[in-house]
Order: structure tokens, then C-alpha cells, then sequence
């Protein structure tokens, strides 16, 4: 008798994928010259998106985690921040055909506060962080986070967002 196992990417028995979740966390504050300012970090080092900019705080969803959890421990872990007040933004279901990692739901939390500086604590994965203000983004951006940004910005997110998909395009 052979033992079960989780279906892969490419078990042909089940036809099933595996769904990667992600928590992504944008630190928000007033401008000094007014609008929204959304803090970024430079991505370097990471083999995925380095030199783009991207959300300051963001990573797996670990097994047993919530989304929320996981957005906690990600600003804890990236950021050295603490006791943030979230607010949901989007779930987005995303695919990149022909990617390593093909099918995720990224779980978008905001904030405007929270307990402590944010610095760069993983200095071999982000170069820095910055403050830009929500109507000037820098490029290059990730691209699915640029998305999410965007709907931020002009006030037109929705719960359930998607990134990818042909009919997009």
C-alpha cells in the first residue's frame, strides 16, 4: 500500500496547484505637504523582485497563521514594529504562468499606526526604506503591489482583487 501525499503543482492525478499565501503590510501616514505617504523598501538580495520597491513588511503565511498573524510577525520580524492597527484592503488571487510559484492569494493590510521606528532590520534583503507619497510612486514598483497601491490611492480597492489572469490583459 502506498502512502497518500499533498497533490503538487504537477500531480496528475488530482490536477491540483498549490496556493502560496502571502500577508503584505503598507505603512501609511499624513504627507508633509499633503496626501498619503505609503512607506517602501528597496528589495536587494532576495532573488525575487530585487531593486523594485515594495511593500515595507510582506512574506508566507506560515502553516497554522492567519493572514493577519502573519502580517504581525512580518512588520515584527522587517520592520522591528509593533502593535499595529490594521486595516484589510484586498485579498488578491494572483498567477504568473511559466513562474516557479504560479498560483497565490496575497492577503493587503494597511496601517497608519503602530509602535516603534520602522528601520531596515534584514539588511540583506532590503536596501532601504523610503516614504513616497501615494501619487508619486517610484519605479520600478512590484508590480502586483503597484496594483493594490493604485486602488489606495484613488479610493477603488476592493475585497477580492486578482493579478495575472488573461482576461486582464
Amino acid at each position: 500500500m502506498t502512502a497518500l501525499s499533498e497533490p503538487t503543482s504537477t500531480d496528475p492525478l488530482h490536477g491540483r496547484f498549490v496556493v502560496v499565501p502571502a500577508a503584505y503590510v503598507f505603512l501609511l501616514r499624513d504627507g508633509v505637504s499633503g496626501g498619503t505617504e505609503v512607506l517602501l523598501q528597496l528589495r536587494r538580495g532576495t532573488g525575487y523582485m530585487d531593486e523594485h520597491w515594495a511593500a515595507a513588511a510582506a512574506g508566507h503565511v506560515e502553516r497554522g497563521e492567519t493572514a493577519y498573524a502573519a502580517a504581525h510577525r512580518e512588520a515584527r520580524e522587517e520592520l522591528g514594529i509593533a502593535d499595529l492597527d490594521l486595516s484589510f484592503v484586498t485579498a488578491m488571487q494572483r498567477t504568473a504562468a511559466g513562474e516557479p510559484i504560479d498560483e497565490r492569494v496575497d492577503f493587503f493590510f494597511t496601517s497608519r499606526r503602530w509602535a516603534g521606528e520602522p528601520r531596515v532590520v534584514e539588511p540583506d534583503k532590503a536596501a532601504d526604506l523610503h516614504w513616497w507619497p501615494l501619487d508619486a510612486l517610484p519605479d520600478p514598483v512590484v508590480p502586483h503591489e503597484a496594483a493594490v497601491l493604485r486602488g489606495i490611492g484613488s479610493g477603488t480597492s476592493t475585497p477580492y482583487s486578482t493579478f495575472g489572469f488573461d482576461e486582464e490583459d
